[in-house]
This record gives structure tokens, C-alpha cells and sequence, in this order.
């Protein structure tokens, strides 16, 4: 057994013990005490332990002082490691060094393929040396009162540009001006373009908490490292998924030639963009041995379906079955009726609807042909992702507007990703979906040509009037068209209702919504598409799917409650055919909008353009919360630095990201030179039976991994309360080397007031750690010198406390590890 001291000498425990009169503990936790043998007592050099006899009384729960028993730097230290490991630890094995390079090599191509897709979408400039895309802002394009972030002085408020001499010259410059909390500053203008970025937020006030003060830049720097942090912690994070994800294998598909076949039966030419989507997914299906992870990003209309109807078809011809995820049961049928007309030539292929509609009988009696494999295709809404949907050989999923699905569905679509070839749809990707897709984690296709026969959608924004309303729908019925009408509750349907059947007395009008019963809402569907229905009411339940030829007018009322990619996918809902479709956006009165809703229309009347949903979902990063992106733990970090600058040191981070690796080292080979010799109270002793065991066990869960030496802690407190301080001394010193080996320390000792820790840490690593160090007082102590990292302390500490220091100072060490790659 690996001596938890560093001299030979054993825990000195005290041989008077004092037997009291409680009853036997219960057994709450698998210590493997019940197996330790009395032989095995001869670890202890103490007769006393080996002979507490089985029927001796103990106290039912060890108890020291009750100040003791509160949340400890232990419990708080656990808290943390919970928090930061609690999801992946069960969910990401373990990656050697020589397998973790294949990988980054792998993602560093990924990630450069990704920049230059997003310098091929938007128009920017390149950052000196490492060609990263940047959100620099155009003075010329701000105007007076806008709120700027300079890089290196903070966030300030634009007042103009203006020319003036400097000192040292005749010549008049153009000098940027921004008001900051304490002054005004004077920027060339050339200077000012390097350095200046809009200071947009990710909620609805674009007014920031306070300016900065060009006198004391000490705060914004802090603000801004926070921000790094919390980025790089994300980046992290997200290769470590993409590694996982990288190492799962599969056997590439055959390249059937009755592939061909199916291919040719599409009725239309196949744009460009169609047919390089096409071969995108061929390649991920038949060339690769990773599953595929792609998204097709194509407008309404634009054929995403037909790229997802051939990969299905290359799936299921081998055996295997797909499945087809909607949001809604309007376009799940839609799917199913497309891709069961589709496969109407292969009557070996069986196709499926799961759906609320059918009887308990029809579901139970699909369920088991999933179960056994008699269903190749199945469509459907969420319920596909329940427990009681067992698949026989899946192979493929299809998510149509995985936007539309909840937290839960999400997380259960992710969970597929790493077993099986994962198509997504959309055609306003998830704002974390379109980063992923940019940056090269994620591969994604991108249809932005038209087909030919396509007319752009005309869009009229206004506020409401009745008239205008009557208007527009008597101009659609005039030609012979269809109408939507589209609120953003179930409450105002019956009233607009009574309004229209008042206005319209010989048109057949019909609402549709989520809470009707399933078969009412089916017909009505069914005849709106028939054109039996000319206007239909309804909520956004209609924004995915149906796509009806005829109807060519929609009217969307309120829309300042809508997203924008709601409000984006909606207009979609007309323009199917070779007419002219209108959307007529009305808000009640601009006065009562936000100015995150003005916004947004204006936005979306910037893209009237076919093929422009893209670059939308783009504008919409910028413009909506971020909680959707990357968690809303990160919003925080993006107001301090605003949106434009947050996203440069993103991709700054992504193109250095091997640079910030740490190597652990072995944990027997780090050595903790300090020789403290703890007793344990006799109580204590007598009522853990046998202490050295307990002692043995947590060494080995402290050589595992953290997480395991947590994991003991808690379920030894659970069991037998708080331990003596004597205990938590010898547990504070597992935790100290096992923090150490975590952080690539491999020796610790203490040279009178000076403690110095060996290390394989390169220089940017501590810097970034070091930066993240929430302590001022342990981070100004630290200073990393070759090999070592080192810290003055102001006097000479007795063991006791030295211990106590070095625990805390490694626990903030520690605490920035998911922000570093750890392979």
C-alpha cells in the first residue's frame, strides 16, 4: 500500500479505546469493509482495532463539533467538482496522449475549413498574422450615441469623427472621439479601426452597466479575461464532445448502384448548391468512417428534402432503418405522405407514421415492428425519442428544425450523434447549430441558389389596420389563392375569427392549433391543402411544413412576440408556387415595441432576397439571447465585452486551441514533501472499525481520478458525519497531490517562507490559469520561473497550516481545468 506520509512511520492511534453503548452502524455505502478480513489487520501495528469485537456498541453516527460539521473547503471543493464533471465523466472515456493529437490534427483541419466557410459568408478583414475573422466596426458606419468596446481601453460611447492637427504635424487627421466615464478620448482614425468593435448585448437594452474609465483600465481587463475564460472553457468543451464523437467507428455505407435509380426519379434539375449537398452527404455516408453529423442549411422550398430523402435511401437499402424527427405532427405527416409517395416503387421498404393520431392498438402494433425491424422508415414527432420506441438497427436520423424541439429533446438528439449518421434540416439554423457549422465542428452543406421558377417574397411591415387586413386577403381571393392569418396565441384566434367571417360571409374560413383534438386537426389540414378552406387561422403551429402551392398571402399579426426565426420561416409558408406571395407583418404600435423587436423586422426586411435564411440566423445571433447558444451561463460573460468582441476572441481561441494543453501526471510518481503525522481521536477509531482500510480506499480513489476521491468523501460523510480534523488532514493531503497530478505538478515542497511546486505547465497555460484565479491573493503570490511555479509566502507557516494552504491554493489551480484540453 502507497504510504499516504512521507516518512514510513504509521498513523499513530491511540491504544486506550472506549468502547460506548450506541448501536451498530447501518451500512449505507460499499466501503468493502464487510470483506476485510482480520488477517488483514496486520496493517495496523495496534491490537486494539483488530479486536473490536462484532457486537461492540458504537455511536450510530460520528459527530465532531457542530461549528465543524458546515459546509468545509472540502465540501465546497466537491461542490465544484461536481458541478464542473458531474455530466461528461460517465458520458467521455478516457483518451490517450498519441490518440488525442490524431484527433486535434483532425479538428484543426475542421476548424480552418470552417473559418474560411465563414469568410466566404460574411465580408470582414483579416486579424494580423493568424487570419482570423474579425468583427471590427467601420467607424464611418457608427453614428453619434452608438456604444463602442475598445479593445484595450473598454466601453465607451461614439461622438463623432472630426479632423484636427496633431502636435507634431501641419496636417490635419481624422480623429475618432468616445466619451468614456472619466473623459473624452482621441483616437487616429486608422488606430480606431484596428481597435474598436459595436458593443451590442445579447438581451433587449443596448445600454451597458457603466462606462469605462480611460484612468484605470484595470477593471476592463479583468472583465475581458473573464470573457476569455468562460470561452475557452466552451471551446473545450466542445472539441472534447467533437473527440468523443471523432472515435466512434462504423463500416462506411456500399456505393449501390441502385442509388442512380432513386436519384434520377427527382422531378426537378438540381441547383448547384442541390447537387454539391448531395455529394457532401454521399461522401460522409460511403467514404468515412465516423458517423455523420451534418447540417443542410437550405431556404423554404429550396429541396433539403430530397438531400435527406438519398441519404435515407442509402441507409435503409443495407438493412438498416431511419428515423425521421418533426416538430410538429402537420409536418411529420407531410414527411411521411413525401417520403411514402417517394418510396411507392420499393414495396420492400416499409414506412411508418408514430404519431397522436393513431388508436393504442395501431401505436402498440408499430411499436413492435420498430421493435423488430419490419418498419425501415419511421416518421414522427418527439414520441420517436421515448423509451418505449426500441430500434431494431438504427442508422440514420433526419431532424427537420431542430430549433422547434425542447431542452430535453435536444440533449436526447445529441445522444444519437455518437452512434449514429445524424442529418439535420433547417433552414434558420439554431444560432449554436450555425456556430458549430462555421467553425468547422460540425460539417454543414449550404443551399442558398433558388430553384428557377422561384419569385421572392414581398414583404410589407405596418401597423395594424382593419382595412389594410381586408385588403390584402380580398387581392388573394381575387386570383384565386389561399390565405394564412397567423397569431401568437390560441386567445386572439376567435376574435379575428368573428372579424374575417363578418368581412369574408361566403369565404370557408377554419383555425387550426395545437389543442385541438388530433383528428379535428387533421381534417382541417387536410382540406386547407384540398383548397376546400381559403383562410386559415392558426398559430405558428403551421411555421414548419405544409407546404400548400395555392396559398400565397400570409398575414402575421403582433409580430414583436415572434422570433425571427420564426417570423423568417412563417413568410416561408407562401412563395411555393410561380406567383407572386405576400407577407404583411403588423404590430399594434411602434411606440410599444422594444427596440430588440425593431430590430428584428428590420431585419428581416433586409433579407426579402431568396436564399438569405443563412445569413439571417446570423443577424439573429446578434440580435436574441444567448441562453440558446451556449448556455446562459455565458451571458453574463458576452455583456461584458459585448457580442462583436466576444465572437473575435472566440475565434482566436479556436485557431490556438492545441496551444492550451495540460499533461497530468501518474499519481504516485508526485511527491507532497511535508511530514505531518495526524492522531485520530479514540472514538473515531473505534467507531470505523478498521480506520487503515477506510485510509486504503481513499488512496486508491484518490490514485483513480478526482471525481472518485469526491465521490469517497461524500459517501464517508454520508455514512459516518463529519470526520475529526485529524482525518480531514489526511483527506486535504490525498486531495493536494491528486490536484497536483491533475495540473501536471509532479513535486511540492516548502523551503522556509517560499513553497515551490515542479511542474510540466507551459508559460500560456499558468497565464490563462492564472488569470481565471478568482484569489487576488493566491494568484499575486504565484510566478512561474523554467520548470517550477513558485510563491513568497510573508512568513514561515507550521505544517499543519501549510497544508491547508497549498490545498486551497491548488483547488483555484484546479478549478480552471475545463478550460484546458487535458489529453
Amino acid at each position: 500500500m502507497t504510504s499516504l506520509l512521507p516518512n514510513p512511520d504509521p498513523i499513530t492511534i491511540p491504544l486506550v479505546l472506549k468502547l460506548s453503548s450506541f448501536p451498530p452502524p447501518r451500512r449505507l455505502f460499499s466501503l468493502r469493509l464487510r470483506r476485510f478480513t482480520r488477517k488483514s489487520s496486520s496493517v495496523l501495528p495496534l491490537v486494539a482495532v483488530s479486536s473490536l469485537s462484532a457486537t461492540a456498541a458504537k455511536p450510530t453516527r460520528w459527530r465532531e463539533k457542530p461549528e465543524l460539521a458546515e459546509s468545509d473547503s472540502i465540501s465546497l471543493l466537491n461542490e465544484r467538482i461536481r458541478r464542473d464533471l458531474g455530466k461528461r465523466e460517465t458520458a467521455r472515456p478516457a483518451m490517450d496522449s498519441e490518440e488525442a493529437e490524431k484527433y486535434i490534427h483532425m479538428v484543426k483541419e475542421q476548424q480552418e475549413r470552417g473559418l474560411q466557410k465563414l469568410k466566404g459568408i460574411r465580408q470582414g478583414t483579416k486579424a494580423a498574422g493568424d487570419g482570423a475573422f474579425s468583427y471590427k466596426v467601420d467607424p464611418y458606419s457608427l453614428i453619434s450615441g452608438d456604444y463602442v468596446v475598445h479593445k484595450k481601453v473598454g466601453i465607451g460611447r461614439f461622438v463623432g469623427i472630426k479632423f484636427d492637427v496633431p502636435k507634431d504635424s501641419s496636417e490635419p487627421l481624422e480623429y475618432v472621439f468616445i466619451e468614456y466615464a472619466d473623459g473624452m478620448a482621441k483616437l487616429p482614425l486608422k488606430q480606431a479601426s484596428r481597435l474598436l468593435y459595436r458593443y451590442n448585448l445579447p438581451n433587449e437594452t443596448k445600454r451597458p452597466r457603466t462606462l469605462s474609465r480611460l484612468s484605470d483600465t484595470s477593471v476592463w481587463e479583468r472583465r475581458k479575461t473573464k470573457g476569455k475564460v468562460a470561452i475557452q472553457k466552451m471551446v473545450v468543451d466542445l472539441m472534447e464532445l467533437y473527440l468523443h464523437r471523432l472515435r466512434q467507428k462504423r463500416y462506411p455505407y456500399p456505393k449501390n448502384p441502385i442509388m442512380a435509380d432513386f436519384a434520377a426519379q427527382f422531378p426537378y434539375n438540381a441547383t448547384p448548391d442541390q447537387k454539391q449537398a448531395f455529394l457532401d452527404v454521399e461522401k460522409d455516408l460511403t467514404e468515412r468512417e465516423t458517423p455523420m453529423d451534418r447540417l443542410i442549411c437550405g431556404d423554404v422550398g429550396f429541396g433539403k428534402t430530397e438531400v435527406a430523402l438519398r441519404a435515407i435511401f442509402c441507409v435503409v437499402s443495407t438493412g438498416k432503418q431511419a428515423m425521421v424527427l418533426a416538430p410538429t405532427i402537420v409536418l411529420a405527416k407531410q414527411h411521411y405522405d413525401v417520403i411514402s409517395e417517394r418510396f411507392s416503387l420499393y414495396p420492400h421498404i416499409k414506412v411508418g407514421l408514430l404519431s397522436r393520431f393513431q388508436t393504442k392498438a395501431e401505436k402498440e402494433e408499430y411499436l413492435e415492428m420498430i421493435k423488430t425491424g419490419h418498419l425501415n422508415i419511421i416518421v414522427g414527432t418527439h414520441s420517436l425519442l421515448g423509451s418505449r420506441v426500441v430500434y431494431s438497427n438504427l442508422g440514420l436520423l433526419v431532424v427537420d428544425e431542430e430549433q422547434r424541439f425542447g431542452v430535453k429533446q435536444k440533449e436526447k438528439i445529441a445522444s444519437f450523434k455518437t452512434s449514429v449518421d445524424v442529418l439535420t434540416l433547417s433552414a434558420t439554423p439554431i444560432p449554436r447549430t450555425l456556430y458549430l457549422a462555421l467553425t468547422g465542428f460540425r460539417d454543414a452543406s449550404l443551399i442558398s441558389t433558388p430553384p428557377p421558377e422561384r419569385i421572392p417574397i414581398k414583404t410589407h411591415l405596418s401597423s395594424f389596420r382593419k382595412e389594410k387586413v381586408i385588403e390584402a386577403i380580398k387581392n388573394e381571393l381575387d386570383r384565386g389563392g389561399q390565405v394564412f392569418y397567423v397569431l401568437p396565441r390560441i386567445k386572439g384566434l376567435e376574435e379575428v375569427m368573428d372579424f374575417l367571417e363578418e368581412a369574408f360571409p361566403d369565404i370557408d374560413i377554419a383555425m387550426a392549433h395545437g389543442k385541438q383534438y388530433s383528428k379535428q386537426l387533421e381534417e382541417t389540414m387536410e382540406r386547407f391543402a384540398q383548397g376546400k378552406i381559403k383562410i386559415l387561422i392558426c398559430t405558428n403551429i403551421v411555421e414548419s411544413g405544409l407546404d400548400i402551392q395555392n396559398a400565397n398571402t400570409i398575414i402575421i399579426q403582433d409580430v414583436q412576440q415572434f422570433g425571427l426565426a420564426q417570423l423568417y420561416q412563417l413568410r416561408g409558408r407562401v412563395g411555393r408556387a410561380d406567383k407572386e406571395a405576400h407577407a404583411y407583418l403588423f404590430y399594434p404600435d411602434k411606440s410599444l415595441l422594444s427596440d430588440q423587436a425593431l430590430e428584428r423586422l428590420s431585419a428581416l426586411e433586409e433579407c426579402r432576397e431568396l436564399g438569405q435564411g443563412f445569413q439571417l440566423a446570423e443577424k439573429d445571433m446578434g440580435i436574441r439571447g444567448f441562453g440558446t447558444i451556449f448556455g446562459e451561463q455565458q451571458t453574463g460573460d458576452v455583456g461584458n465585452v459585448g457580442i462583436d468582441l466576444f465572437f473575435e476572441m472566440l475565434f482566436e481561441s479556436l485557431s490556438k486551441v492545441e496551444e492550451l494543453r495540460i499533461f497530468s501526471v501518474p499519481y504516485d510518481l508526485v511527491k507532497i514533501d511535508i511530514n505531518i503525522n495526524p492522531r485520530l481521536p479514540s472514538e473515531y477509531v473505534n467507531y470505523l472499525e478498521n480506520p487503515m482500510e477506510i485510509i486504503h480506499e481513499a488512496e486508491k480513489a484518490a490514485e483513480k481520478d478526482m471525481w472518485s476521491l469526491m465521490q469517497f468523501t461524500e459517501n464517508l460523510r454520508r455514512q459516518y458525519g463529519k470526520e475529526p480534523y485529524s482525518m480531514e488532514i489526511i483527506l486535504k493531503k490525498l486531495y493536494v497531490r491528486r490536484m497536483a497530478a491533475d495540473l501536471g505538478v509532479n513535486r511540492i515542497y516548502a523551503s522556509g517562507k517560499m513553497v515551490v511546486m515542479k511542474t510540466n505547465m507551459s508559460k500560456k497555460v499558468f497565464k490563462l490559469i492564472t488569470d481565471s484565479m478568482t484569489c487576488d491573493v493566491y494568484r499575486s503570490s504565484l510566478i512561474y520561473e523554467g520548470d517550477q511555479i513558485m510563491a513568497e509566502l510573508l512568513l514561515e507557516l507550521p505544517r499543519e497550516q501549510l497544508l491547508n494552504w497549498m490545498f486551497q491554493c491548488l483547488s483555484e489551480l484546479h478549478a480552471s481545468l475545463p478550460a484546458l484540453i487535458k489529453y
